[in-house]
């Protein structure tokens, strides 16, 4: 019995984002095309002989008038249908010259990040929109014992280094000290406006409204379902392709995966590399924080290869 090949497509998209850094740019589809009249992210499918950003730059300037000066890497997903396997292959767009518009009669619209989610997209384009709304730069708290101590690198790296997503982990604490202290960081994090995830029980956001839950290697395998609601933010520490299969039907909106090199933290623990963990990362299916022994100098590779970005400890946490 023969088994049918489906056939596969090549799309570049965009996710164009506004000089404030607030707004992106989304399209409505056609309604005599498939999923006619739901919004995207511009872009369009490769001829046979362009790459990823060399179909975007003539997709772009076919369809909105517009001249990429800088892009970067955001997300590469991959998607099956019924009849078709579809490769978005998604780049950030900082910089362009001209301003866009409808070249081919569609209509396009300037969204604030925080109301994406008012709008229908196709199911292949969830991934995107949950990259589009992370930051680059993930901070894991560090074990500080004494909290003024605490409080004042948190705040910091909120205004210094500009940290928009913060992880809090304190192992050594109870419970009361935890809460006490996540507390006290929600405050922080909303005064800069950034996001806090407690890394913890979940039915820690019954008692502190944080933005979400971080769920250890350990927790996400135990779990079968998503185990809170899906206006919160839900992540996980990641290690192996198990955990990365376990991460996705949980409906994890992302993870963290390490170690890419080998840290002082773990030195026992064989490294991921950056090939390994290259290919972990093209088969995720949402956005990825490459995390052990990276710094800031890493964030332009680490997205090159697929990352969302760079989470960190020590070079965020001093």
């Amino acid at each position: 019995m023969s088994v049918k090949v489906k056939r596969r497509v090549h799309v570049a998209a965009a996710a164009i984002i506004s000089a404030d850094q607030q707004q992106v740019l989304i399209a409505r589809r056609p309604s005599n095309v498939d999923h006619g009249g739901l919004w995207e992210f511009p872009g369009g499918k490769l001829a046979p002989y362009e790459t990823g950003l060399e179909g975007l730059k003539r997709e772009l300037h076919e369809e909105l008038g517009i001249e990429i000066v800088c892009a970067q890497p955001l997300i590469r997903v991959h998607h099956e249908y019924p009849d078709k396997h579809i490769l978005l292959d998604v780049w950030q767009v900082h910089e362009f010259a001209g301003e866009p518009f409808g070249r081919e009669g569609q209509a396009v619209r300037w969204v604030p990040m925080s109301e994406l989610s008012n709008y229908p997209f196709p199911a292949a384009n969830l991934p995107i929109l949950r990259a589009v709304r992370l930051p680059t730069e993930y901070l894991i708290t560090g074990e500080e014992a004494d909290e003024a101590r605490f409080d004042a690198f948190l705040e910091r790296a909120l205004r210094e280094d500009k940290i928009r997503l913060v992880q809090l982990r304190a192992k050594q604490l109870d419970e009361a000290a935890y809460l006490a202290r996540a507390q006290r960081a929600l405050s922080l994090c909303r005064e800069h406006g950034a996001r806090l995830l407690l890394n913890g029980e979940p039915t820690l956001l019954d008692r502190i409204d944080a933005d979400g839950i971080h769920l250890t290697s350990e927790r996400l395998m135990q779990l079968e379902r998503r185990p809170i609601a899906e206006n919160k933010w839900l992540s996980a520490s990641t290690h192996n392709q198990t955990q990365l299969t376990q991460a996705a039907v949980l409906g994890c909106d992302f993870v963290s995966l390490s170690p890419l090199r080998t840290t002082p933290s773990h030195p026992e623990v064989s490294p991921l590399g950056w090939h390994d963990f290259q290919q972990l990362v093209e088969r995720a299916g949402m956005p990825v924080f490459a995390l052990g022994g990276m710094t800031r100098f890493d964030a332009n590779h680490a997205r090159a290869v697929g990352a969302q970005g760079i989470a960190s400890i020590r070079d965020f946490w001093k």
